[in-house]
């Protein structure tokens, strides 16, 4: 005796075995984060996050050709930034790091 297959799904019906949907998607907005690749977003030197400008291009109100303050980012091969501004000064008094004592050499340099 053959047995009847009472399943409404059969090999040849795929859509009969899909499942309604259960939401339908009508906005998506992305949103995304970045930060720079630095151990400390602020400089040591200054107090100020480094994306800023130094208190003392703050206080001399120096400008690029953009309107933007213009201070220039400086990262060490120890990979701790500092204002560029801030790091001329401390090296002329001391050639090594403000926060891991290495000798300062410049690996990059950037906004």
């Amino acid at each position: 005796m053959a047995e009847e297959n009472d399943n409404s799904c059969d090999k040849f019906d795929n859509d009969a075995c899909k499942p309604d949907k259960m939401f339908t998607l009508k906005k998506w907005n992305a949103v995304a984060l970045w930060s720079w690749d630095v151990e400390c977003d602020t400089c040591a030197i200054c107090r100020v996050q480094v994306m800023d400008a130094c208190l003392r291009c703050q206080a001399e109100s120096k400008k690029d050709s953009l309107g933007r303050q213009d201070c220039v980012v400086v990262w060490g091969d120890c990979n701790h930034s500092f204002h560029h501004c801030c790091m001329a000064l401390w090296v002329k008094q001391n050639n090594r790091c403000p926060l891991c004592q290495q000798e300062w050499s410049i690996q990059r340099m950037g906004k």
